[in-house]
């Protein structure tokens, strides 16, 4: 099973595949790099019903208008970047190491008058230039705001007139459903501002970011993406972005579209760009451990006291979590080919609020900054204990 970031370079970019079950737990979605297990999320079931898929109720917009209407504010993106050559006798250059120029295509849409555009961090990562190709065939040089390779979000800049630039109204992915129709307008290989329609295939799911971090609350969607389409939006019926075009499963046969895309929420994506506006950069707070999710049958197999809450699998080193005392796991349990940590603290509340999920938990640190302190309730063997930590940043 092989992941696909959808850069139009040369060659695919080959994200390795989500394995992990525990997840470092860091913020703003950027949760930790997963490990070599079995990965448990949580999705909401297709609705069994012999009708095909439509738009949902309210006001609906056809394929057609949503297209004429948010093409414009689609831009395609054409990086340049340097990359560094080996001296290779057989293959390479044998006199030696050496600088190529590259070309990476890719997606991006305008958020505001301003001239920010919204993209991928891997579309633009490394590139010495960034020229922006608006519909009509206008070309402008950008500046990189800021990036996060946690979320793999950036934003650009150009100093365009406002009258020139078509926002795009953005959405709330927190209202998106299995089954919604959605639609993705981007540049396939190139091929500028192409529509393929869908629809919600999943929610919830979680991909690997460019920095071997996790991204969480993901969109699936069965929309064709290829190379190019990164960093373009992913729009609900009524025209409104909720999601960033990000990745796609490849099923390890090919570099194209099969049928499974996903995007990133639009809710994530609008809180990380405020702070790149802003700051230039995002920090995420960081706990510093991997966990995984507690089940009622592995709590009864593990005869524990409590039926919820996040199993602590590892602590990593100098972290707040290790100096405030984290328990990691002393063991590891096979039940029916799954592997579980055995033996550390499970996290049931953080600041008094309970703990079910990692993704629960995730989202609490997410809302913390770096530097803050919480309480986290454990439960150690057959008694509780409350903890103090004091919040790190994401390395």
């Amino acid at each position: 099973m092989h992941r696909t970031l959808l850069p139009s370079r040369a060659v695919g970019l080959i994200a390795p595949a989500v394995l992990g079950g525990a997840v470092a737990l860091g913020g703003a979605a950027a949760l930790g790099k997963l490990g070599e297990k079995t990965t448990i999320i949580r999705e909401e079931a297709m609705p069994s019903s012999s009708a095909p898929a439509s738009f949902q109720t309210g006001r609906r917009e056809s394929i057609n208008q949503i297209y004429r209407a948010s093409a414009p504010g689609v831009v395609h993106i054409e990086t340049t970047l340097r990359v560094q050559q080996s001296n290779d006798p057989f293959f390479g250059n044998p006199f030696g190491a050496s600088t190529q120029m590259e070309r990476a295509l890719g997606s991006g849409f305008v958020i505001d008058r301003a001239g920010d555009i919204v993209t991928n961090y891997h579309v633009v990562r490394g590139a010495t230039t960034i020229q922006v190709s608006f519909s009509n065939n206008e070309r402008y040089r950008a500046r990189l705001v800021g990036s996060d390779p946690s979320t793999d979000i950036a934003v650009l800049k150009v100093d365009v007139p406002a009258s020139a630039l078509k926002a795009l109204p953005l959405g709330n992915s927190d209202a998106v459903h299995v089954g919604d129709q959605v639609i993705a307008i981007g540049n396939p290989f190139g091929l500028d501002r192409s529509v393929t329609a869908g629809i919600v295939s999943a929610v919830q799911r979680r991909i690997e970011a460019p920095n071997d971090l996790s991204i969480a609350h993901v969109i699936q969607t069965d929309a064709a993406l290829n190379h190019g389409n990164s960093g373009g939006p992913l729009l609900n019926a009524q025209g409104e972005v909720v999601g960033v075009n990000a990745q796609i499963e490849t099923g390890g046969v090919s570099q194209g579209n099969v049928g499974i895309g996903f995007a990133i929420p639009i809710n994530t994506v609008k809180d990380v760009v405020a702070q790149l506006i802003k700051h230039g950069k995002v920090e995420h707070a960081f706990l510093g451990i991997e966990g995984k999710t507690l089940t009622p049958q592995i709590a009864h197999l593990f005869h524990l006291p409590v039926t919820s809450g996040v199993l602590v699998a590892t602590v990593r080193p100098g972290t707040g979590a290790e100096q405030a005392g984290l328990k990691a796991a002393s063991d590891e349990v096979t039940v029916q080919g799954e592997s579980w940590p055995a033996g550390g603290d499970v996290i049931v509340k953080v600041d008094g609020e309970p703990i079910g999920s990692v993704e629960h938990l995730v989202d609490v640190i997410a809302a913390k900054q770096p530097g803050d302190k919480i309480d986290v309730e454990v439960v150690r063997g057959n008694s509780r204990k409350t903890l103090t930590v004091k919040l790190g940043r994401q390395p």
